[in-house]
C-alpha cells in the first residue's frame, strides 16, 4: 500500500475508533445506574469546564444582570 495512503487510514480509524468510544461513553443507558456513569460525568464535567472557559459561565452573567434589593428600593423610593 501507498505510505500516504496507509498513514490516511490509520488517522481515520484513530479518529473514528475516539469518536464511536465517545458516544458509547456518554450514550444514555436508561435511568438506572451503570459501571460507565463515574467516566460519563467526568467527560461532561470536562465538556463544561471547556465551555466555561472559552464562553464564560452563565451564572456570573445572570448574577451581573440581576438588579441589587438596594438599587430597585432606591429606584421606588
Amino acid at each position: 500500500m501507498n505510505p500516504n495512503t496507509d498513514k490516511l487510514v490509520r488517522r481515520t480509524t484513530m479518529v473514528a475508533t475516539v469518536v464511536a468510544g465517545y458516544f458509547l461513553l456518554t450514550a444514555d443507558y436508561g435511568p438506572d445506574p451503570n459501571v460507565l456513569d463515574p467516566i460519563k460525568n467526568a467527560i461532561q464535567s470536562g465538556e463544561q469546564s471547556v465551555k466555561n472557559f472559552f464562553f464564560g459561565s452563565k451564572q456570573g452573567v445572570e448574577e451581573a444582570k440581576k438588579p441589587t434589593s438596594d438599587a430597585t428600593s432606591e429606584k421606588h423610593s
